[in-house]
């Protein structure tokens, strides 16, 4: 099963061009995007889970048309949004069998089965009594999750799972992800690029509606090779720097400001190459250095 998006675009009442032409190939497995706030990252994985229309274009999960067919996606898709509510004095197992019948799980039994096994799944066993009102966010995170896992799904779309989260969360919520991210479609859309760079063997970058480029994050690094470059600055020099090259990112580290720098040759006298980084990737991409990603065939 693989998802294929076609010159899929949307543009709001207000004017704004949330996507542009968007053309993926998305194969099972993690797979990672990439963009910053505002980027049209939700409004994609809401149009993917069947709750916003396109303006145009389209979305095939095999032979299932996304866009026209909801019913028939919905059986197959597990959906964790990026905020989403739970009752609060509702039980996380209480909530998973509401979930599952939902989710057409009407034999009793099948339906406890399921829920143990998803409140196992994602270590919520010791709590599956505790009300939701008393989570913490990571814990949420995994309750979402659980439900998103009803019915054994062949697309997930996670929006932004780990925003938020303490680091150890973020592990464990990692090791979730990989987990399922095996035989079926999975989606992390994020603005964490270690996210991505742990996770995902596919991802693409996606900014002001349109992708800039897709591909395997470790090929995507190696073509940075030779182009990145980096220098530590006063912070009274920051500004011409700035003005005068195409610097990708800055870092404060110990009142001193460590300036990385796209360019093709040494961009300066002080400057030293360095190894590139998924995040220089995202960074370059997002400033419009690199090569605009080719529509898929």
């Amino acid at each position: 099963m693989q998802l294929v998006i076609r010159d899929l675009s949307k543009r709001y009442a207000g004017g704004v061009q949330a996507l542009d032409r968007v053309s993926l190939t998305i194969a099972p497995g993690m797979f990672g995007l990439l963009g910053p706030n505002g980027a049209g990252k939700s409004t994609l994985m809401r149009t993917l889970a069947t709750l916003q229309e396109a303006d145009s274009g389209s979305a095939m999960l095999d032979d299932i048309d996304v866009l026209r067919d909801k019913d028939r996606v919905r059986l197959l898709l597990g959906y964790l949004p990026q905020e989403f509510g739970v009752y609060p004095k509702v039980s996380a197992q209480e909530m998973l069998d509401h979930f599952a019948r939902l989710k057409g799980v009407t034999d009793a039994r099948a339906r406890k089965a399921t829920v143990e096994a998803l409140l196992e799944r994602t270590n919520l066993a010791a709590v599956r009594k505790q009300k939701l009102g008393g989570f913490s966010g990571g814990m949420r995170q995994r309750f979402g999750i659980a439900q998103a896992l009803i019915g054994n799904p062949k697309l997930i779309i996670v929006d932004e799972p780990t925003a938020g989260l303490d680091p150890e969360e973020r592990v464990r919520f990692h090791n979730l992800l990989a987990d399922i991210g095996h035989d079926v479609i999975v989606i992390l859309s994020t603005h964490i690029v270690d996210d991505v760079a742990d996770l995902c063997p596919r991802f693409a970058v996606i900014s002001k509606g349109r992708v800039l480029l897709a591909g395997e994050p470790r090929s995507a690094v190696e073509k940075l090779a030779g182009r990145i470059w980096r220098r530590v600055v006063d912070r009274d020099a920051l500004a011409g720097v700035q003005a005068s090259l195409p610097v990708i990112s800055t870092r404060l580290q110990s009142g001193r400001t460590v300036v990385r720098v796209y360019s093709e040759a040494l961009p300066a006298p002080g400057f030293e190459a360095v190894e590139p980084e998924l995040e220089d990737v995202y960074f370059s991409a997002v400033a419009g250095h690199l090569e605009p990603a080719p529509a898929p065939a």
